[in-house]
């Protein structure tokens, strides 16, 4: 079982940064698939960025270039960094871990994943 709890959300005005933090429970774990989802108001949950099985990041195209997802290993913590903040960025962000045995869906799909957190409101005003 792997416990993850995200933090640094908030408001802040489009145009601005942010950066997320997610600290897991598993001293040692590699820290590969790992990944940032999100979920806007009355909106499915999407794949923002992720670390895959190889270690390569990913990300997807509507953040690309504008966030960037990276680790601290001795910490136990994954970051995204968020810059360039649009209104459309606003959701719950949840952080994701574990990908599971067998499953071969892309790293930015939520079914490749056993753990997740409990979110963290990101809201950005225009």
């Amino acid at each position: 079982q792997v416990h993850l709890v995200e933090s640094g959300g908030g408001s802040v005005q489009a145009g601005g940064s942010l950066r997320l933090s997610c600290t897991h429970s598993v001293d040692g774990y590699s820290m590969n698939c790992m990944a940032w989802f999100r979920q806007p108001p009355g909106k499915e949950r999407e794949g923002v960025a992720a670390y895959d099985s190889d270690g390569a990041t990913r990300y997807a195209d509507s953040v690309r270039d504008r966030f960037t997802i990276s680790k601290d290993s001795a910490k136990n913590t994954l970051y995204l960094q968020m810059d360039s903040l649009k209104p459309e960025d606003t959701a719950m962000y949840y952080c994701a871990a574990g990908c599971r045995y067998g499953v071969d869906n892309p790293i930015l799909d939520a079914e490749r994943y056993s753990f997740w957190g409990q979110g963290t409101q990101v809201t950005v005003s225009s």
